[in-house]
């Protein structure tokens, strides 16, 4: 027979896709049969400009399948994609009625029946796991069935709907063959569509999740039983995919990938030991099952990024969602992670229905604090309702829809908008297309809720430490400071909508904050850590290189002349920034700082932010190196600053300095029309 496996298309611009691990897996395990199966991934053909985001496309998707002649089409489906998999199930199904339609994934294991019933062209539904399930139900359609005695699968026989039992959990993962990768298009396709650096891909970890969250399917579609992938399957894994198809990063899939100590050591150790580390990898994890150590070993196996659930700061929220964590670790925790030179993604929830304001205010502060520390990538977002969850069964009957959430976007495909179709389908029924709904919030009203999962991030991204100051001496809640701002960009840009990006930051949050400021008494080392945060923005603009270290010589030759390479941004502060950042981060804050002049050079080198300070004598001396005077003019200009210094000191003193700038980038250094050093 011939089957064809289906990503439904879904877009969205800041995102990227990758190949379907969930049907290469089914795919895989069907290799070796009688039976030629083939994958359409219709995300990348949009972003192969293959298919026409406009409201043919579900027609286009369906005309692809039908070429293919399929006698059966699987379809995996999430959240979000569920109508373009309804919609295009039907066209074929109108075109091709003996052809076998079946839908996987987590929003048909946990709506099977109710598809099913409403859904008449839709002829069966794999449950969980589908490697050995989808495999027996090919078997039963070739055999002229129509899925009996498949444990797993819910499919229609005449008028009636049969749920077989439960497939019990694949308890080695390791029996389950390696993806077969040659199914889909190289990875550098999807790398070059998505305009990514590097060849991504995933690699299941593991399955299955132990904790009882009010909002996760995850540990409900696993059975609540947690597996792993031996260490050996998953480097085996890894070196396959470089070696054979260039993979060069790699997104481990498992919630709980650290939960089991022993594991992760195996696994970082066995990288090391095949050379593997060289290889960038992410992860998710929980901020009570690592620690310095652990991190540290993580790294030197390759770990890049990681993802901290952190879910909510206020304790009565943390009951309601049944997340047992501390948080008094946190900030311990994001220290030893980022010093580590692992970059966290820290992802927060706000707006459950028992949420009062200030619950949301003091995990609005938590992810504020956060920022502050640096070097970790905020994720805010509002509940997403999945069918299957303790969420959905207490709340699905007083959903309503008011605006979209994270999991809710990426099928906007006429003019940036939803088909008419597709809203159709939606609004007659909240219980299979719960994702695309709301749950009332008793502490904040959805659109402001909205408005701050979107845009608050950037706050905490480039202007935490003067968002907290300010916040402070207004003595303001967080969310209506924001809502200031925000609404006070809409009127300097005259925007219809409320929107923000980086560039209104950047422009807009400095005079906001002299405005509301206005009249009011504010301490100076407030304003100083504004231009800090500035600063560090306005870096940004330049990308500078390190040169070589100097040669001696060429340095003491009176008639070279240096020059501030461009994008180097120097400053000179009133007051001792790093001591104030300092007491920021440890959460020791002064209500006083004396004057202490500080000077701090900028610059961004391989898209990473570096401040240094330092001394009156080397700012003196990088204020100089204009290109315009040799190193004997500045000598003699610094031995009138500098009164108090010796010749000889002051000789010295300026070899020490112009070696350090010189051997970090700072400067670059010209004799007789030559450049030694590239701007």
């Amino acid at each position: 027979m011939k089957i064809v496996l289906v990503f439904p298309p879904f877009y969205h611009p800041s995102m990227y896709n990758l190949p379907p691990l969930g049907l290469i897996n089914i795919a895989t395990c069907l290799k070796g049969t009688k039976h030629n199966v083939e994958i359409l991934d219709f995300v990348l053909s949009i972003r192969t400009n293959e298919l026409p985001l406009n409201g043919r496309i579900y027609n286009r998707c369906s005309e692809i399948i039908i070429e293919k002649e399929p006698d059966i089409v699987g379809f995996s489906t999430q959240c979000t994609t569920y109508p373009p998999a309804i919609q295009i199930s039907e066209n074929i199904k109108r075109k091709l009625p003996g052809v076998k339609v079946v839908f996987g994934g987590h929003n048909s294991s946990f709506l099977d029946i109710e598809t099913l019933k409403r859904f008449p062209f839709i002829d069966s539904v794999v449950r969980g796991e589908g490697e050995i399930t989808f495999k027996e139900l090919v078997e039963s359609y070739g055999k002229g069935g129509n899925g009996e005695g498949v444990l797993g699968v819910t499919y229609r026989k005449e008028d009636r709907v049969i749920r077989n039992p439960d497939r019990p959990p694949i308890d080695n993962l390791d029996i389950l063959p390696i993806p077969d990768y040659s199914l889909v298009p190289p990875l550098s396709t999807y790398r070059n569509a998505c305009g990514l650096n590097r060849n991504i891909v995933i690699i299941e970890a593991g399955r299955g999740c132990p904790h009882n969250c009010i909002y996760c399917s995850q540990s409900i579609f696993w059975k609540r039983k947690q597996r792993r992938y031996s260490p050996s399957r998953i480097v085996s894994e890894i070196k396959t995919l470089h070696e054979i198809h260039s993979a060069e990063c790699f997104i481990l899939a498992y919630d709980q990938f650290t939960s089991a100590r022993e594991f992760v050591k195996d696994f970082c150790h066995k990288m090391i030991q095949h050379g593997l580390n060289h290889l960038s990898w992410y992860c998710i994890s929980r901020l009570d099952t690592v620690d310095k150590e652990l991190l540290k070993l993580m790294r030197s196996a390759g770990c890049e990024s990681m993802c901290y659930g952190i879910d909510s700061g206020s304790p009565k929220t943390l009951s309601f969602i049944r997340k047992r964590i501390n948080h008094s670790i946190l900030f311990e925790r994001l220290r030893d992670t980022t010093d580590n030179g692992i970059v966290p993604t820290l992802s927060f929830i706000i707006g459950f229905p028992e949420e009062e304001k200030e619950d949301i205010e003091t995990t609005l502060e938590l992810a504020l604090r956060a920022g502050i520390l640096g070097n970790n990538s905020p994720l805010i977002q509002m509940p997403t309702i999945l069918p299957g969850t303790d969420l959905y069964n207490k709340y699905k009957d007083v959903l309503r829809r008011e605006v979209d959430t994270y999991f809710a976007q990426g099928i906007e495909f006429e003019n940036g908008k939803r088909l008419i179709s597709d809203e159709k389908l939606i609004n007659e029924s909240s219980r299979i297309f719960s994702s695309f709904y709301n749950l009332p919030c008793r502490g904040m009203d959805l659109k402001r809720l909205s408005i701050i999962c979107n845009y608050f991030p950037l706050i905490v991204q480039f202007y935490p430490k003067s968002f907290y100051l300010l916040k402070k001496t207004l003595k303001m809640d967080i969310s209506d400071l924001f809502m200031n701002f925000i609404e006070w960009v809409k009127k300097k840009t005259k925007r219809l909508q409320i929107s923000l990006y980086p560039q209104d930051c950047y422009r807009y949050f400095t005079p906001f904050f002299k405005e509301i400021i206005k009249g009011k008494e504010i301490k100076t080392f407030i304003m100083d850590i504004l231009r800090y945060e500035t600063l560090c923005l306005e870096s940004a603009k330049f990308s500078t290189i390190k040169d070589e270290s100097p040669i001696r010589e060429i340095i003491e030759d009176k008639e070279i002349i240096p020059r501030k390479r461009k994008g180097i941004i120097q400053a000179e502060f009133r007051h001792d920034i790093s001591d104030i950042i300092s007491d920021m981060i440890n959460d020791s804050l002064k209500d006083y700082y004396p004057e202490k002049i500080s000077f701090l050079l900028f610059r961004h080198t391989e898209n990473i932010l570096e401040v240094s300070e330092i001394d009156p004598f080397t700012a003196r001396f990088l204020t100089l190196s204009n290109g315009q005077l040799t190193m004997s003019e500045i000598m003699g200009i610094l031995k009138k600053d500098f009164v108090d210094m010796e010749t000889q000191e002051l000789k010295k003193r300026l070899f020490m300095s112009a070696e350090a700038v010189l051997k970090d980038g700072y400067i670059i250094l010209r004799k007789g029309g030559e450049l030694n050093g590239q701007d």
